[in-house]
């Protein structure tokens, strides 16, 4: 098995046939003007050692040399070893807020870029542990099934917004319930849930069953809470301009906050935490010692080709074929004319 690390190289190789027509070109003006000059016997008169099958060689090796260049830029990988990676690690879920009321800009850029950015920088601490994400409101949908794919898991986070789901609230315990179902593996040793939300809106007895039954599948819920006590308005915007204020019945501004209550109480009952999760780094230092101190179970093993780098023989040869064209000068070379390699003694006597 084998790959190319630098295909685009490989057009370079056109240059080599505008070389081959200028090289007969020039022999052909060559040719054309020794006729010329004189007669085949006067030219061999005048320079007896001059070799008609050099400069062809010479044109060969260049070639050549230029070809194994081209090659080595390419960076061909040969598969010659087969190894087997085990992985171990912690299943987990992000279960992300994308109410509007996630919209509130008491912590910038507003609480679910927060949200967002806190959970990509989470996936960058981790190793081989599998993740998946889940998106919520008055539902919860899933974004992305567990997976040991990091870019992919990015990607659909950077897709999460406040308008793909149309019904409005705050149904924290559908999302605890489908990220029980992300979970089919019996043998896995730990399951764990971060739900990212400002908190508001949750019906507590509801939400509380849902996180019992979590526990009673194993899972561990820890909950970052996004946004101020203070609470920040709502904004409505178009093309990224503040028109209002999100109202409510009585035309008074809605002013969001963050409620760590229920958030509290989900993670106590799961015998997991509630952080505060406008603080990065401490969400970070945290998160990272826990997963350290859970038990890794081995989900996977599989074989794959380590491929190893080529280029080195071909640029080598390149340069020692440039270096052999140095020495290949027009003249016959002394030994090769004894041996009459190109039949040119024979030639030159007729």
């Amino acid at each position: 098995m084998y790959q190319l690390d630098q295909p685009d190289y490989f057009y370079v190789f056109v240059l080599l046939p505008l070389l081959w027509v200028g090289y007969l070109w020039v022999s052909a003006w060559k040719r054309k003007k020794q006729t010329q000059f004189g007669t085949p016997n006067v030219l061999n008169a005048l320079s007896p050692n001059r070799s008609r099958f050099k400069p062809f060689l010479k044109m060969m090796v260049i070639s050549l040399g230029f070809s194994c260049l081209i090659v080595g830029l390419v960076n061909p990988k040969i598969g010659t070893q087969l190894e087997t990676v085990k992985r171990e690690g912690v299943d987990i879920v992000f279960a992300i807020d994308v109410s509007k009321s996630m919209l509130a800009e008491d912590i910038a850029p507003n609480r679910l870029e927060k949200s967002k950015r806190l959970v990509s920088a989470l996936l960058n601490n981790l190793a081989s542990d599998r993740v998946g994400i889940i998106a919520y409101a008055a539902q919860a949908v899933p974004q992305l099934p567990i997976t040991t794919d990091y870019g992919a898991a990015k990607m659909f986070l950077q897709a999460l917004n406040t308008d793909m789901l149309s019904s409005q609230g705050t149904a924290i315990d559908a999302a605890i319930d489908l990220a029980i179902t992300y979970f089919d593996d019996e043998d896995q040793t730990n399951r764990v849930v971060f739900i990212l939300s400002d908190g508001e809106d949750h019906s507590d007895e509801v939400t509380i069953d849902a996180a019992q039954r979590a526990n009673a599948a194993g899972i561990k819920i820890f909950t970052l809470g996004v946004g101020s006590e203070k609470g920040a308005p709502i904004p409505i915007k178009r093309n990224g301009v503040v028109e209002r204020y999100k109202k409510d019945e009585n035309d008074e501004v809605v002013i969001t906050k963050r409620v760590p209550t229920v958030l509290t109480s989900i993670a106590e009952t799961t015998e997991g935490a509630y952080l505060d999760g406008n603080d990065t780094q401490a969400v970070l230092t945290f998160v990272q010692e826990s997963l350290q101190q859970m038990e890794k179970k081995e989900f996977e093993a599989k074989k794959f080709v380590s491929y190893k780098d080529r280029f080195p023989p071909f640029l080598i040869a390149g340069f020692l074929l440039f270096l052999m064209d140095i020495f290949l000068l027009e003249t016959q070379t002394k030994w090769v004319k004894r041996l009459n390699l190109f039949n040119e003694t024979s030639k030159d006597k007729s």
